[in-house]
């Protein structure tokens, strides 16, 4: 049995996501993925996961994997080779699907708010985590992977700036090893959840409206007109 590591993935070169129970259920979340990725059609796209998967998505965009003993350095390979910060510019990529690759320590924080940097105003995240309450977290036991639940996660979201969805879409397995693509709203006994959360463009809570600027009055004369110009009294008096 590996040691335990830290939240999150594995630390050695053997991956549970490359054993049957971690294939069936990367594979449930497949058609999820696709989906995803494409939401914003006109735009690149960026997959981090913790393996290469062979899926053909439309459009533009890198999918990364995470490189075998990486640990929590946030090494990734595939179309690229790079580490964090990420390569890619400011505001420039449509939707981001991070898959097993967060963890739920300041690394995780680290790589989100990464994705939150490279997401368009309007862009979206999506987070997929282990479910803490799936009856399927026995087939991962020992493997050096810690499930969180979906709160946890949207605060790390809010955190950085994005707006997270109250409910979560449960995903694959709850026990069997039988690959399940439909989603379901809540996480319930699946193994896995997805989160979504978006970049607006708009303040989350609203500016308060300014008053306009009121110049007091006296009997409906305004107050700058009550006392007439020294020279004109004196005109008067004569």
């Amino acid at each position: 049995m590996p040691p335990t590591s830290p939240p999150g993935q594995p630390d050695g070169t053997d991956n549970w996501f490359g054993t049957l129970p971690g294939q069936t259920l990367l594979e449930s979340e497949h058609a999820t993925i696709e989906r995803a990725l494409a939401e914003r059609p006109a735009l690149p796209w960026l997959w981090l996961a913790p393996e290469v998967q062979p899926l053909d998505i439309v459009g533009r965009g890198l999918k990364l994997a995470v490189r075998p003993g990486a640990g929590a350095d946030a090494a990734y390979t595939g179309d690229i080779r790079c580490g964090l910060p990420l390569p890619l510019a400011n505001e420039s990529i449509g939707v981001v699907v991070v898959q097993h690759v967060a963890r739920p320590d300041a690394s995780g924080d680290a790589l989100l708010a990464e994705c939150a940097r490279v997401l368009v105003p309007g862009g979206r995240l999506w987070l997929f985590a282990l479910n803490p309450l799936a009856p399927y977290r026995w087939r991962w036991r020992g493997a050096g992977l810690r499930a969180s639940e979906p709160l946890g996660w949207r605060r790390r979201l809010r955190r950085i700036g994005l707006a997270p969805e109250p409910v979560s879409q449960g995903i694959g397995p709850s026990w069997k090893l039988l690959v399940s693509e439909h989603p379901q709203d809540g996480p319930g006994l699946r193994a896995a959840y997805a989160v979504r959360a978006d970049k607006r463009t708009l303040p989350l809570t609203p500016l308060r409206r300014r008053l306009p600027l009121r110049l007091p009055r006296s009997q409906g004369i305004p107050a700058a007109y009550r006392a007439a110009p020294p020279a004109r009294r004196e005109l008067s008096d004569a």
